[in-house]
């Protein structure tokens, strides 16, 4: 036979976009600005005229010196009164000196300034857009003081102030005056030093210098838990509307940016997927992440997002939502294309009723060939193995290992023939292994061989570390960077220190199965199992095999929280 054709991008976008979609929530789910419970609530009775529930929500914050949610509530309750205001009034008429109708009533004059002048650049704003946005701007100014001087430890109206500032292109020390007492009421407040930054920017009244040496200097000094470590990436996001990515685009050092971005993925880890207080800047992150190249990063930061887009990096792009969408969507695409093209390969069934079958000339395989290696015993991994919905053959490889494989020939008829025609890889054994290798902390190496190529997948945790593949064609050979940086995470995931002599393997150009056992013996692991390569199942003849067969989720949940997990090939318990 000859060489396999080269895969090119499209093909591979088709076989794994639909992969990349794994946790993510549909696009009909994803919201901006999402409001909580207990605002959306109060935004329902508003709507119906009931301005109590806002008050009382309102109330809270200032009591409990919330000031985080108390600047989303004020802001998201001023966007509804800039179309239904009825209970905004009817709220003012009742209780006319309460500091918290006069926070939404300030919020709201705001509003109502930038709805005349649009978010545009000024160059696409009228004469006529400008003049009204102006005098709207200074009329509201007693609606802020009062505000302000309502709840003097409250940091959100002088939060209002500077967007206030910045519309009338105030003198300098007027935005000084502002941030400082709004520090002096919360030296930390997200709201108050997000808003510095957009004012810091050169196209408002500022520098690039001054900008990420203040977004810097306000991160360093908050504490550990803080979102407003990811201040810098507000200013990544500012930056990045001047100036194209990479060295030598702007006057700020490209390493410089590189290491803000890291930084916010290191303080991004330390949050849960979907938590609100870091959504802000985990946006901000997304699209910094997309701008350097780093698509697949910026995958799963969409994926720590989830529902909860904002308004801001997204607005300076188009429609929030929109922009969101369509560029987690391309975000998907271009991590698809990259991947390659086997890199979730499906083993055909085997003839049979013992499950075996005959050889086949490596050449000729018709699908491809895969086989796992968990860094666990075969209890534990038969356990987390239950909940993939699909028949596998587990067998223990020595050293706490176990060998795993798609048992292709105990799946049922119809299941055999969806798993042979899957052109996305849905089912494959690199798909399957981030379901197993989810939530766990051992390390899952697949090796999947096709037509005369060997790839190797390393996933920790539901998610791919790295992957290498030995192609026939030498011009595939890795650059030493490459190399080094695929043999540094292998190694590391099981505890190797000296990543060279793998690093050279990796680089090798002669025959691919005999460079995958040299990765194997650098790597200090067990060999692959002597038939594979040649046919497919090769764990069936292997002694102490195990069948996990395919089981519903109710039954599958039943018997991964069984205190017998089924290890000693007796019978598992009853599930009535």
């Amino acid at each position: 036979m000859g060489k396999p054709p080269r895969v090119f991008a499209l093909p591979r976008m088709l076989r794994h976009f639909t992969a990349t979609g794994e946790g993510l929530p549909p696009d009909g789910a994803v919201e901006v600005d999402a409001p909580d419970p207990a605002l959306r609530a109060a935004l329902s009775a508003a709507r119906s005229g009931d301005w109590e529930p806002a008050a009382d929500l309102m109330a809270r914050t200032r009591t409990s010196r919330d000031w985080e949610r108390r600047g989303q509530y004020s802001a998201g309750l001023a966007e509804l009164a800039l179309h239904h205001t009825g209970w905004l009034e009817a709220w003012r008429q009742q209780r006319p000196d309460d500091p918290d109708t006069a926070l939404v009533a300030a919020e709201l004059a705001i509003d109502r300034a930038w709805e005349i002048r649009t978010a545009a650049r000024a160059r696409h704003v009228s004469r006529e857009q400008f003049q009204a946005f102006r005098t709207v701007l200074r009329d509201a100014e007693p609606v802020l003081r009062t505000a302000a001087d309502r709840n003097p430890g409250d940091p959100v109206p002088w939060r209002v102030l500077i967007a206030h500032a910045m519309g009338l292109g105030a003198p300098r020390p007027v935005f000084d005056t502002y941030l400082a007492r709004g520090r002096e009421a919360d030296p930390h407040h997200g709201g108050l030093h997000a808003r510095a930054v957009q004012y810091l920017a050169r196209k408002w009244y500022g520098s690039h210098e001054e900008m990420f040496d203040f977004a810097e200097s306000a991160a360093a000094a908050a504490p550990e838990d803080s979102p407003l470590r990811g201040l810098p990436l507000h200013a990544v996001t500012e930056y990045a509307l001047e100036h194209e990515a990479g060295p030598g685009h702007g006057p700020i050092a490209w390493s410089r940016i590189e290491q803000l971005v890291d930084a916010g993925l290191e303080l991004s880890a330390g949050y849960e997927p979907g938590d609100r207080r870091a959504a802000g800047f985990r946006n901000h992150l997304a699209l910094a992440l997309i701008r350097s190249g780093r698509e697949a990063e910026a995958l799963e930061v969409f994926r720590l997002i989830g529902t909860d887009a904002r308004t801001f990096p997204w607005a300076y792009l188009g429609d929030p939502r929109e922009t969101f969408l369509l560029l987690r969507k391309g975000t998907r695409t271009q991590v698809a294309s990259r991947t390659p093209y086997f890199a979730a390969p499906v083993p055909p069934p085997a003839a049979g009723a013992t499950g075996a079958a005959p050889d086949q000339d490596a050449a000729t395989a018709p699908v491809a060939m895969a086989v796992a290696l968990a860094g666990a015993p075969l209890p534990q991994v038969r356990t987390a193995v239950l909940l993939t919905g699909t028949a596998m053959r587990l067998a223990p490889a020595g050293g706490g290992r176990t060998f795993v494989e798609i048992a292709a020939s105990a799946q049922s008829p119809g299941r055999r023939k969806g798993l042979r025609r899957s052109l996305l890889g849905e089912g494959g054994l690199p798909r399957l292994a981030v379901t197993f290798s989810r939530g766990e902390t051992w390390p899952v190496l697949v090796v999947v061989k096709e037509g005369t190529d060997y790839t190797l997948h390393l996933y920790r945790d539901g998610r791919l570390v790295t992957a290498h593949a030995w192609w026939a064609d030498p011009a595939e050979m890795p650059t030493q960077e490459e190399a080094a940086q695929r043999a540094t995470a292998m190694v590391s995931a099981y505890g190797r220190t000296d990543h060279r002599p793998l690093a050279a393997v990796l680089r090798g150009t002669g025959d691919p199965r005999r460079h995958l056992d040299e990765a194997f013996t650098a790597l200090g692991l067990p060999p692959l199992p002597a038939r594979f390569g040649h046919r497919p199942e090769p764990l069936a003849e292997m002694p102490g095999a195990q069948l996990v067969e395919r089981r519903s989720v109710l039954r599958a949940i039943r018997e991964s929280l069984s205190e017998d997990d089924g290890a000693s090939g007796g019978e598992l318990p009853p599930l009535s």
